[in-house]
């Protein structure tokens, strides 16, 4: 099953967030922060809300209450519905009233998402048998022992099966959500929601939740200050050996480094890099593919293409088609 498709309409695409006491409240903010109101500066294209079995004052972990005062029904309009983590005692099972409403939605067409601990109501609704399925670190056992028939991936960000999807703890749930908003609405609206957010770039879904603590020694220094540098010379070729020297390191080092803390190699996180600011150039602008290539470090229109069709396995003409005519629509 595909997820339902964007509005072809001005009407937003509709995102439902089912809450449960207690309630977390991060996950709910990192929902609420990418598919809510950003005001004037990034077009409205999302209607978000709440709901829950039984309206009324929702509990939450940090100790104040949430008065949501709309119940189940709900689910039957939105495009997406998300769980913002989910809290079970052990040895309870998941509302029966709330399973089927989840199932009849991901049947309607709904895009089911579970942030952190949410892949367990999904686990329990049948929607990840057979599948991948990411969730919180620590709770990556618990949910492989309850649930055997989903195959849990304890390291990575989240998994996106199109209809279904998963993310692991805390701030990897804004990665889910941009990864989502991206899909739904092209890169460089996503790019805006994450400048609105002041957001570092965008972590891709294979990388590691976090990084292993050395055993002794001191711990390895964050790539952040060198991704935020290489971001911004995304036109400029730049080696493995030139960002080592930004960062003080061997080259090796630095390749370990990428390895530990992102699960990918330097050269793959910029080339990621690259295919993003070319989706959005192709987006938003009527730049050629030379102009673009130059734009964004890719040398040749002969190597964008290249590189792009690797990528997302089409043009970038086809692309630039594809995306306006959905948007015209």
């Amino acid at each position: 099953m595909t997820p339902r498709s964007l509005p072809k309409s001005p009407a937003p695409h509709r995102v439902v967030a089912l809450l449960r006491p207690p309630q977390a409240p991060f996950p709910l903010a990192c929902a609420t922060e990418v598919f809510g109101d950003h005001g004037p500066a990034v077009p409205a294209r999302y209607a978000f809300e709440l709901c829950t079995e039984h309206p009324g004052p929702v509990r939450t972990r940090a100790g104040y209450d949430m008065v949501v005062t709309t119940g189940l029904e709900a689910l039957e309009r939105a495009d997406t519905v998300l769980v913002p983590g989910w809290h079970q005692p052990p040895g309870t099972e998941a509302p029966p009233a709330v399973v089927a409403a989840i199932r009849e939605a991901h049947r309607g067409g709904a895009r089911i998402v579970g942030l952190c601990s949410g892949a367990f109501l999904l686990a329990a609704a049948g929607l990840l048998d057979g599948r991948r399925a990411a969730t919180h670190w620590a709770r990556a056992s618990e949910l492989a022992t309850r649930f055997p028939q989903v195959r849990v991936d304890p390291a990575v960000l989240y998994v996106d099966h199109g209809d279904v999807a998963t993310s692991a703890g805390s701030a990897a749930g804004v990665d889910l959500c941009l990864h989502l908003v991206s899909s739904d609405q092209g890169a460089a609206y996503a790019m805006r929601v994450a400048r609105q957010l002041v957001m570092p770039p965008h972590r891709e879904g294979c990388q590691l939740q976090y990084a292993e603590l050395p055993t002794s020694g001191p711990v390895a220094d964050s790539l952040a200050p060198l991704l935020e540098w290489l971001s911004g010379r995304l036109d400029q070729p730049v080696s493995v050996a030139e960002m080592a020297v930004r960062s003080q390191v061997s080259a090796r080092t630095l390749t370990r480094r990428f390895a530990e803390q992102l699960g990918i190699s330097p050269g793959r996180w910029l080339l990621d890099r690259r295919i993003a600011a070319t989706r959005a150039l192709l987006e938003e602008t009527d730049l050629s593919v030379e102009t673009i290539a130059s734009r964004v470090g890719l040398s040749s229109a002969v190597n964008l293409r290249r590189r792009f069709h690797e990528a997302l396995r089409t043009t970038p003409a086809a692309y630039r088609r594809a995306f306006r005519a959905e948007r015209a629509g």
